[in-house]
């Protein structure tokens, strides 16, 4: 599944050739083996269900009411979503979840604790500014408003664009993408420093 769900009006804010999102999720996602959410929207409702959320729009899961295994991230990690197929073909079964249904082999620690600039932040350097020495030497981005402490993927490990960046390594602060109700719990992105 790929996308939030409107539950509001009966799903009125969601539809496809006259039907409703919410009547055809409950049509296929109820009869399937398993429901795997790629990305945050599917997975924990995403953007569209930000404060005030005239739509009701839900993860998956919430909206149905079953158990999905979440891929979050905006975007998500192909590796990720491969890795749970290659997961259930090899042993049979889908991974360990967390709590939230993510995979634990991806989300079972935080872009911190895999961070390379993590020594950085246990020595108390950071930047301050974007574009400042501190910046450009690679300190930590805490200050600048990085989520990274309370975010749990593997983005650090994985990277994006086949192995070769992710945000933090392109100088940008982690915004908490891959956890639920980011956009209402992560906000705001950035944060400015004195």
């Amino acid at each position: 599944m790929e996308g939030a769900i409107a539950t509001a009006f009966d799903g009125a804010y969601g539809k496809i050739g006259g039907r409703t999102f919410l009547e055809i999720a409950n049509e296929v996602c109820k009869k399937a083996l398993a429901v795997i959410c790629i990305g945050t929207c599917s997975s924990y409702g995403g953007v569209q269900a930000a404060k005030p959320n005239p739509g009701g729009y839900k993860g998956v899961g919430e909206a149905l009411g079953i158990k999905t295994v979440n891929i979050p991230g905006c975007p998500p990690n192909p590796v990720n979503f491969v890795g749970t197929v290659v997961n259930y073909l090899l042993l049979g079964k889908l991974p360990d979840l967390d709590e939230v249904g993510r995979p634990l082999f991806a989300y079972g620690k935080t872009i911190h604790d895999l961070c390379p600039r993590r020594s950085h932040f246990e020595n108390d350097e950071f930047v301050k500014e974007f574009g400042s020495k501190e910046a450009e030497m690679g300190y930590c981005l805490y200050k600048m408003g990085c989520k990274g402490p309370d975010t749990y993927n593997n983005c650090p490990v994985v990277k994006f664009n086949e192995g070769t960046g992710w945000p933090i390594g392109a100088g940008h602060p982690c915004i908490g993408c891959s956890e639920p109700n980011f956009w209402d719990k992560m906000a705001p992105f950035f944060v400015a420093s004195k």
